[in-house]
């Protein structure tokens, strides 16, 4: 009777790494096909966004309709969005219904929240190594990068808890557009790399004004010398440059720091004297730039085709435009020595539909977003850059940049100045660590700098009091407290998946039992 009851017990032991190694296949959710059904038909959704730029959906287009031709059995269906906002909230709200796109443009952080549902987003690594159809397989029917071929720093975006869960499709950073005219004009010199003293200084030099109250650099009413289009960016990368805390990669809040205060004291003295604005505030800073109301304007590099006097896409009457040169500098640093920026754009993810054929098809239409063609044209509409060594070394995505300024539309020099930024300081950026919550850390980030200024120009006393509560009121507009319970120092990855609740329970009666037979031994024994 021992030898069967300790027999028993040991079996179950031997078991229970069988059980793991279940949970694990489990969690993995996906498996790629030995190869690709062609005699199905397949139709598979395609999310993207878009900002009314006719050139850019004409590149979706004839990317689908040239992979299609390639695989005409599968049919993408194109659902364009103007923001990546709603794209977002069309994925939450699908997921109850398993009606989520096949192919969704979307950010890491949005697909962080994607993950709380189970199986959603597949997970690419065992797609990106299969040797057929995986990154530069043997079975694509077009020449797509290898995984050596993606620039190392942009893939690395895509990595939630150490797996791959999207490709990257563009790049960009911020830049700080500079009119470097009216700079020169109040008798300063425009650095290669501009402090964020450098900023202030000049942006309040700006604000002299004549006895009729006309500014005297531009002889207008208006002048906002530095305005910041995202927020959230500006309060996330002067923490960065600072070494302070924001988050850490398993989701702790670490924002309400003392540094974050001191930035918004600096700040509010600028927003005090209206020489500091933000986009929330007064609006595009490009439109102040180009009617000579602005000296310094921080947006994306996507959106350089905006900015400057000879901006292909100006979004102000030519009568109220000024002309002047306009500089493209990395944006403001503490230490121009070792300059900081952040690393942003759109990425690719996969859903999960249940069907590993039609999943599959989903995945090679993914990849073909990445071959030179999509991504050189794509990246030529704007000041994006493409994800790829691939593309960037092609020979025509190269003499693109060497026409810079030949024209202010396709070769217009503040979009390839622009472009260029990121790609001579791809090593210089970083990320925000990616959790189920991390969109919401990131807009509270924002939220500080426009209270803040907000507050100032209301006249409201900014003092340690005033700081206590706007970091309480903050936390509970976007429930940070909340994501900190979640973490409870790890990531966030949703519950454990059945077999590992099974596999912990089973681990835990076994040694009980273990434990009790060795005691009734030793009972027994004494007894004796």
């Amino acid at each position: 009777m021992k030898k069967r009851l300790f027999c028993l017990l040991l079996a179950l032991l031997m078991l229970l790494p069988l059980t793991a190694c279940h949970g694990s296949r489990e969690r993995a959710a996906f498996a790629v096909p030995a190869e690709f059904d062609e005699s199905r038909d397949y139709e598979i959704s395609f999310w993207a966004k878009n900002d009314t730029n006719k050139t850019q959906t004409e590149i979706y287009e004839k990317a689908i309709r040239d992979f299609e031709a390639l695989y005409p059995n599968v049919k993408v269906n194109l659902r364009l969005y103007t923001d990546y906002g709603k794209i977002y909230n069309d994925v939450i709200t699908n997921i109850a219904t398993n009606t989520t796109p096949d192919v969704c443009i979307t950010y890491p952080d949005h697909i962080a929240t994607y993950m709380t549902g189970q199986d959603v987003v597949v997970p690419l690594d065992e797609l990106m190594a299969d040797a057929n159809y995986g990154l530069g397989g043997a079975q694509l029917r077009y020449d797509g990068p290898d995984a050596g071929e993606i620039v190392p720093e942009f893939l690395a975006e895509c990595v939630i808890g150490g797996v791959h869960y999207a490709l990257p499709y563009m790049r960009s950073t911020e830049a700080l557009y500079v009119n470097k005219t009216f700079v020169e004009k109040l008798g300063y010199e425009l650095p290669e790399i501009v402090t964020w003293d450098y900023v202030w200084e000049v942006s309040e030099a700006a604000m002299q004004k004549d006895a009729d109250g006309n500014f005297l650099l531009n002889g207008q009413k208006v002048m906002i010398p530095f305005i910041y289009k995202s927020t959230d960016n500006m309060m996330i990368q002067m923490l960065r440059q600072k070494g302070a805390g924001y988050s850490t990669p398993t989701g702790e809040i670490q924002i309400f720091n003392d540094t974050t205060k001191e930035l918004l004291y600096t700040i509010s003295q600028h927003a005090k004297t209206k020489a500091f604005s933000t986009f929330k505030i007064s609006s595009y800073p490009a439109n102040f730039l180009n009617a000579g109301q602005c000296l310094f304007a921080v947006d994306s590099t996507a959106g350089a085709t905006w900015m400057g006097s000879e901006a292909p896409l100006l979004d102000i009457a030519a009568d109220q435009v000024v002309k002047f040169e306009t500089a493209v500098l990395p944006i403001p640093q503490f230490d121009p020595e070792n300059p900081v920026m952040i690393s942003q754009g759109p990425s690719v993810c996969v859903f999960n539909k249940g069907d590993q054929q039609q999943v599959l098809a989903a995945w090679l239409f993914t990849q073909y977003l990445l071959t030179n063609e999509v991504q050189i044209a794509y990246a030529e509409t704007e000041g994006y850059v493409p994800v790829t060594r691939k593309a960037q070394q092609d020979p025509g995505y190269q003499d693109y940049l060497s026409r810079s300024g030949e024209d202010n539309k396709e070769h217009y020099r503040v979009k390839i100045e622009a472009s260029r930024l990121l790609i001579e300081n791809t090593e210089n950026t970083f990320t925000t660590p990616v959790f189920n919550g991390s969109t919401s850390l990131r807009d509270a980030a924002g939220q500080l700098i426009e209270n803040v200024t907000k507050s100032t120009r209301r006249k409201e006393t900014i003092d340690e009091g005033y700081m206590e509560k706007l970091f309480d009121d903050v936390n509970a507009l976007y429930r940070l407290d909340q994501i900190q319970a979640q973490a409870g120092g790890r990531a966030d990855l949703g519950p454990l998946p059945g077999t590992s609740v099974a596999l912990l329970s089973t681990l835990a009666v076994v040694w009980v039992l273990i434990a009790a037979y060795y005691a009734a031994l030793f009972l027994k024994k004494k007894r004796k």
